[in-house]
């Protein structure tokens, strides 16, 4: 009989350990290390093999002799989904989401295996009921484009069974923390349990080359629940953001071995699932019948997507010694930065004056091409005087007040313009090799802050 090994691991990031220990040499975190047993005797146990059930010995090749091909791409029904990773599927890829619970995980990855045209998907659910499942499907569409099988099952030897018989050209795991494996005696969800059913999925994706999406669950704190070497596993890592009591819904490229980590994509939850939504700017924007001060529009950039999105901020007197200062959707260390640059270069008083930003549309930016946005709102409210809605900013500020460039101006411009905008101001150093000609839009070039306050203020 063989031996039976138990070992220690720490639940918050999965460090090992053969014996008890109160705090985590790793992550630091206190009492957080739990048993578990590893069966050395369980590996008779089916797990996923090759067709032929031998197992593929590779051997190592030379760099020059390996033929370097394009990964071919699947597109799916979901055009937000393929920009954000990257262009499409890459066949035998492992695609980790996250996010909240309710915010709309499971709906998401039906309605991609419900409206993939003639693909044959299996979607496996450790959480829900096939009636479950049928309900919400029902909800979402009426007539499937794929050959939509639902597997309710968490034992992975079952799993690959299955998909033996079946062949599904893709699988949706919902979620991964649900499933078990046999070759390790310890409860769903914990450490060794992830990493085991992750390495399985791994090994018959790559084998395979059939896409694999795993639904993650994630923490209190909003990282993604099990070992941290779970990321690192796969080949890429979205994140789901949003209110649950808002419609709106982000997805957001976290690590993507296939395409850039900057991407963004957004969806709007409604009664018939999620709908894409093709033009951020437009829900970016407020539509107000009045021009209000305080409230200025930015260009910014999410990856290869331009969008314009409205800053607001507000300037009161200080009711308590110390100034408050609050950001939202901004890094509050370089909003200080900007009000120590108004401070110096235009004279405008503002540390004893509360101070409150706020980026519209519950996003975060962190382009510094909304920085002449963010100072003209400040301003605006400072001076209780409202800028037109009709023009939009895009440029940088330095520390001495200069106005710096910004990359690709071009796609900028051509969103500001789309979206109706008259004018936009940008850096008098942008402009190099950009034909003025092609643009319908006011251009007006500033090199200094100073200049930009005697245009916009008198």
């Amino acid at each position: 009989m063989a031996k039976t090994k138990s070992a220690y691991f720490c639940q918050s990031c999965g460090y090992e350990s053969p014996k008890w220990l109160g705090k985590c040499p790793s992550c630091n975190q206190w009492n957080t290390f739990v048993e578990e047993v590893i069966d050395k005797g369980a590996l008779n146990v089916p797990t996923w093999k090759s067709a032929s059930g031998t197992q593929r010995l590779n051997k190592p090749s030379k760099v020059e002799q390996i033929e370097a091909t394009t990964e071919e791409r699947t597109l799916t029904s979901d055009a937000e989904l393929d920009r954000v990773l990257g262009g499409g599927l890459v066949a035998g890829s492992v695609i980790l989401i996250g996010g909240e619970p309710g915010i709309g995980k499971s709906t998401l990855m039906l309605q991609l295996a419900l409206n993939m045209p003639n693909k044959r998907i299996l979607y496996i659910s450790g959480e829900e009921s096939e009636q479950q499942i049928k309900m919400r499907a029902e909800r979402i569409t009426n007539s499937p484009k794929a050959d939509c099988y639902i597997l309710t099952e968490t034992a992975t030897q079952n799993i690959f069974k299955q998909i033996e018989q079946l062949e599904p050209e893709i699988v949706i795991v919902d979620s991964i923390q649900t499933l078990h494996s046999a070759h390790i005696e310890s409860t769903p969800g914990s450490v060794s349990q992830v990493r085991e059913c992750t390495a399985e999925l791994l090994r018959f994706a790559k084998e395979t080359a059939t896409p694999v999406f795993l639904i993650g669950h994630i923490t209190k704190d909003g990282a993604i629940a099990g070992p941290k070497i779970l990321e690192h596993m796969v080949d890429t890592v979205l994140q789901f953001e949003g209110d649950r009591h808002h419609i709106y819904r982000i997805l957001r490229s976290i690590k993507n071995r296939f395409g850039a980590t900057a991407e963004l994509g957004i969806y709007a939850m409604q009664g018939n699932g999620l709908r894409e939504v093709s033009n951020p700017s437009e829900i970016l924007l407020s539509q107000r019948d009045e021009e209000l001060s305080g409230i200025t529009i930015g260009a910014t950039l999410e990856g290869a997507r331009p969008m314009l999105i409205e800053t607001q901020a507000l300037v009161s007197i200080s009711a308590y010694g110390t100034p408050q200062r609050s950001a939202t959707g901004f890094d509050i260390r370089r909003m200080n930065m900007l009000l120590a640059v108004l401070e110096k270069k235009c004279g405008f008083r503002l540390g004893v004056k509360d101070v409150f930003l706020n980026i519209a549309g519950g996003i975060k930016v962190e382009d510094p091409a909304i920085d002449l946005a963010i100072m003209a709102a400040i301003i605006s409210s400072h001076e209780d005087i409202s800028i037109s809605s009709k023009i939009c900013f895009a440029a940088e500020v330095g520390l001495s007040g200069e106005i710096r460039a910004v990359n690709r101006i071009e796609q900028r411009i051509a969103e500001a313009e789309k979206l109706g905008f008259e004018k936009i101001v940008v850096s008098n150093y942008n402009l190099k090799g950009v034909d003025r000609d092609k643009f319908k839009i006011q251009l007006i070039t500033v090199s200094k802050i100073e200049e930009v306050f005697a245009l916009l203020f008198g």
